[in-house]
């Protein structure tokens, strides 16, 4: 005979909100990253949607243009609704987190979100606290 286990009751979950009560989504947040013009001589913070699911970093191409980013080639990528688009790369000196680092962008649409992609996560071996929202040093691996 089987014992008698206790009876599950599920809760619905109130949806996420912030501080203020506002609708939120959980899991999804934005992260200062200061960029680096090629001269050396000017920077510009931008407030980025941190997404790991998007491989590079993604910045608007006349921020990029403005800082004397150059594309140094193309690549392939998979959009949110499937579609595949050739989008021009660049390399560019990048302040997260308390460190700096060079990282691959996308040159993005001029009305694109800046996206803080996975690529940049990992050369800055950063994670996600998708609870606290906010990145979190982690290790390497050298295996």
């Amino acid at each position: 005979m089987w014992p008698t286990l206790p009876r599950i009751v599920y809760h619905r979950l109130a949806p996420p909100t912030d501080a203020l009560g506002n609708l939120t989504t959980m899991g999804t947040f934005t992260q200062p990253i200061r960029l680096h013009a090629a001269s050396g001589d000017y920077t510009e913070e931008l407030d980025a949607l941190v997404d790991t699911g998007a491989t590079f970093t993604i910045v608007p191409a006349p921020i990029l243009e403005r800082l004397g980013v150059t594309p140094d080639r193309t690549a392939r990528l998979r959009l949110a609704n499937g579609q595949i688009e050739e989008r021009a790369l660049g390399r560019i000196r990048a302040d997260l987190n308390g460190e700096s680092e060079i990282i691959i962008c996308v040159f993005g649409e001029p009305d694109t979100l800046p996206i803080i992609g996975a690529h940049t996560l990992e050369g800055f071996l950063l994670g996600v606290d998708p609870v606290d929202q906010r990145l979190v040093p982690v290790e390497g691996y050298q295996l």
